[in-house]
């Protein structure tokens, strides 16, 4: 199994009153979750909580491309170096700007460990079915 590939990355709240603070984050994709990604916040404090938002691989590569999602994460090209991923659980919503080099440069390594089309083969069900038959 490929290692887990990750990319620290300072991201900002493009409309917020404060558009400019950068924030600690990091992209995580998991060889055995080969359709996902995970954009995790970190937290600023000891006592904090990291968050942690989960969402498809496919879609963070074509919304670098154009505006993609339907759901509770979309994702668009932004203005200069940046893509907007937005998460909205229902009642609130944030848009966060992400730089776009890191971005590509997390993708094109997570591509790299898994090739699209090739998920499947990386997908660990049988320990799964093991407990679910058990």
């Amino acid at each position: 199994m490929p290692d887990a590939v990750r990319r620290s990355v300072s991201v900002t709240l493009p409309g917020s009153a404060l558009p400019h603070l950068a924030m600690a984050a990091q992209l995580r994709f998991d060889p055995a979750l080969p359709y996902a990604v995970r954009l995790a916040f970190l937290p600023g404090l000891p006592d904090g909580e990291e968050v942690e938002w989960c969402f498809g691989r496919d879609l963070l590569a074509e919304g670098c491309r154009a505006p993609s999602g339907e759901g509770d994460v979309r994702v668009s090209p932004g203005r200069g170096d940046r893509v907007l991923v937005t998460l909205s659980n229902g009642l609130d919503r944030a848009v966060i700007g992400v730089p776009a080099g890191p971005v590509a440069e997390f993708l094109a390594d997570a591509f790299a460990a898994v090739p699209a089309g090739a998920e499947s083969e990386y997908l660990e069900l049988d320990p799964g079915l093991a407990r679910l038959l058990a």
